[in-house]
């Protein structure tokens, strides 16, 4: 089945140098595509992001609107806590979360909590379309901090929402309008805590989606990255096939290797029980 606007998306995760673990989760789509970021210093940052973005998109089969994208968002989180009710190591295990979803309007919904970042490149500028949610952020609203001085604050990582399965957890879901041309980056703050907003206009601008995300994740590293770096790259173009499987990166790959289609049958075979 072909839109009239689809995505043409690519991801590109890496656990980097001096970490053990890849906490980092993404994954495309035709219609959807997202970066999940276990919170590091937590238990099992790994599982609760890849739990919830292998969920979320166990539920969906192509564009939702903002109440279905919101019930599929509730369901994810609620695996959270499910797996924290039956494994109390796991307490505390919590992941970030940005993407990005067309709606069967046409629109894209960006969908956002915690300090990874949605870039839009659109005509040559590019603007970032996500909040952090961090203590740093509060500082630099409040003036104690100047925005210059935020990446390299060594509060930088405390972050002051996230996804742990909590009734009080909360992701903000916006509208946009998808223009064909448009390009978006997601991304863990292993990118933008380390490569400033010119060096990635550079990038996206020149390549396709599977280079650029090679080209950020690469560029990140060489800047001395010390966390897990992972990027996605989705093009708003004309005529894409949108009913594809969707394709996991970072740890929702390594995790996992049941596919969608198992999640299903999985869930069948629980509701008949």
């Amino acid at each position: 089945m072909l839109s009239g606007l689809g995505l043409v998306a690519a991801a590109t995760s890496d656990v980097g140098p001096h970490r053990s673990v890849n906490q980092d989760s993404a994954f495309t789509s035709a219609w959807a595509a997202a970066v999940a970021d276990g919170v590091g210093g937590g238990p099992a940052g790994e599982i609760a992001s890849s739990v919830f973005v292998h969920r979320l998109m166990a539920g969906a089969r192509g564009p939702i609107d903002v109440e279905q994208l919101a019930t599929l968002m509730r369901v994810a989180n609620w695996d959270l806590r499910a797996l924290v009710e039956r494994d109390s190591a796991l307490d505390g295990m919590a992941t970030t979360f940005t993407g990005v979803f067309f709606s069967p309007a046409g629109k894209i919904l960006l969908a956002h909590t915690g300090d990874s970042r949605a870039y839009l490149l659109r005509d040559g500028a590019m603007s970032r379309e996500t909040r952090d949610d961090s203590f740093v952020q509060l500082l630099v609203d409040s003036g104690v901090v100047g925005q210059a001085d935020a990446a390299s604050h060594p509060q930088r990582n405390v972050i002051t929402a996230s996804l742990r399965g909590s009734e009080d957890d909360r992701i903000a879901v916006t509208e946009r309008q998808a223009r064909h041309g448009d390009r978006w980056l997601l991304c863990s703050d292993g990118v933008s805590d380390y490569l400033p907003d010119d060096a990635l206009i550079d990038i996206l601008a020149a390549e396709a989606p599977q280079e650029a995300a090679d080209a950020v994740v690469r560029l990140a590293l060489e800047a001395g990255s010390r966390d897990n770096v992972t990027a996605v790259v989705c093009d708003v173009a004309e005529d894409v096939a949108l009913h594809r499987r969707p394709v996991f990166r970072g740890a929702a790959e390594d995790r996992f290797s049941e596919s969608i289609a198992d999640l299903d049958a999985n869930d069948r075979g629980a509701a008949s029980a």
